[in-house]
């Protein structure tokens, strides 16, 4: 395990701010695992902050800037013109099973109530073009979970998510949003967000006022997952953002389960390989009840604290966040690297094995290509070439 897969062990100290924190979080080339790597490195966001362009330079990006606080101050004060709360990652409004997961979100805004956030959570998704009998049966899953004490999740999206969004209304249901809290997509749904904010929380980790781009639907979806016990799947294609939300919980370490549908129709056909592949076929909120009653209970998916013959090597002891000079020097063990990703994503822990070298020593040039925008971390403790 490395330093970058823990983040839930580093916290924030007393040193921080909501505005050193949005500082380091909207830094450019600082995405959710930078942010946490940064903390873990260097114990706050206030000195994460101060060390970054050195680091930068160190990487060869020269004129490196911080975000200013003048752009972090505006997201504060856009915020709370939205009627919208932060809840930073170490802050215990936080949710504990979303700040489980790698790459969890720096901070949250909420219009709503947090405490929606810690409540045991179901998140029912599906497809957006979804026929009559997937809405019925979106309404009736997520009624009969919320009628069994679960908050339902969904992402407002067209079809199955606001069908689940409307029928959770009653006892509370989180939306997830791609764009900022206060920018609802699509349009139509305004009048549903204003209610969900009443009785249940909408949340993003977008700035307030961010129109949303197709980049950010898939870090949206595994917030969705994050935030879950289980995802129900009802109608998917075989190519679609729900499938991306269903492997993102898989790789987190929570229950997929599908609602079966003809194999004829297109729709039907993400689920049905769902089920295929190993998960849980559910025809009612009793059947998802039953299958969660049979499974042990959330677990984090990182331990708690490294096992003891791998403490030494990763966590115990890290080194200064700089260019390694063993192997060759940095720019040697750079070639290294990039000589074993490609676009498709590679296992973390996998490449430092098969370097050779130390975590730590890893890590600092696996950061340094990072901000040179030449690597991309991806969910799952992965990397790809960017």
């Amino acid at each position: 395990m490395t330093i970058g897969l823990a983040p839930a062990r580093f916290g924030l100290t007393s040193v921080d701010d909501d505005l050193t924190v949005l500082r380091l979080i909207r830094s450019r080339r600082v995405g959710p695992a930078t942010f946490h790597r940064l903390i873990a490195e260097h114990g706050s966001a206030r000195a994460a902050l101060e060390a970054l362009p050195q680091i930068a330079a160190r990487s060869g990006i020269a004129d490196y800037q911080c975000c200013p606080e003048g752009v972090a101050a505006a997201e504060l004060a856009a915020g709370r013109r939205a009627g919208a709360r932060l809840v930073r990652h170490d802050s215990a409004a936080y949710p504990e099973a979303l700040r489980q997961i790698d790459g969890a979100p720096a901070v949250l805004w909420v219009r709503g109530d947090p405490a929606w956030l810690s409540r045991d959570t179901i998140a029912v998704i599906g497809a957006r073009n979804a026929s009559s009998l997937g809405l019925r049966m979106a309404r009736g899953m997520a009624a009969g979970l919320a009628e069994a004490g679960y908050v339902v999740a969904a992402g407002l999206a067209r079809g199955v998510d606001t069908a689940a969004h409307d029928a959770a209304l009653a006892t509370g249901t989180i939306a997830v949003l791609a764009g900022g809290v206060d920018v609802i997509y699509p349009a139509e749904n305004a009048a549903l967000a204003a209610r969900i904010a009443e009785t249940g929380a909408l949340i993003s980790e977008q700035p307030p006022g961010t129109e949303p781009a197709a980049r950010h639907f898939p870090t949206r979806n595994r917030i969705v997952s994050g935030l879950s016990q289980a995802v129900v799947v009802i109608e998917a294609a075989q190519r679609s953002g729900t499938l991306i939300t269903a492997r993102n919980a898989l790789d987190q370490g929570r229950e997929v389960m599908a609602v079966p549908g003809h194999p004829m129709d297109a729709r039907a056909a993400g689920c049905n390989a769902l089920i295929r592949d190993g998960a849980t076929l559910v025809r009612s909120a009793a059947d998802v009840a039953d299958a969660l009653a049979l499974t042990r209970p959330l677990a984090p998916t990182l331990p708690l604290a490294p096992p003891p013959e791998v403490a030494a090597s990763t966590i115990a002891a890290p080194e200064p966040m700089r260019p390694a000079r063993d192997s060759g020097g940095p720019i040697h063990l750079e070639s290294r690297i990039l000589s074993r990703l490609g676009p498709s994503p590679t296992e973390e822990n996998d490449l430092i094995r098969d370097l050779g070298v130390p975590a730590a020593t890893a890590n600092a040039v696996i950061l340094s290509l990072e901000l040179q925008g030449r690597v991309t971390r991806l969910a799952g403790g992965r990397l790809a070439l960017s």
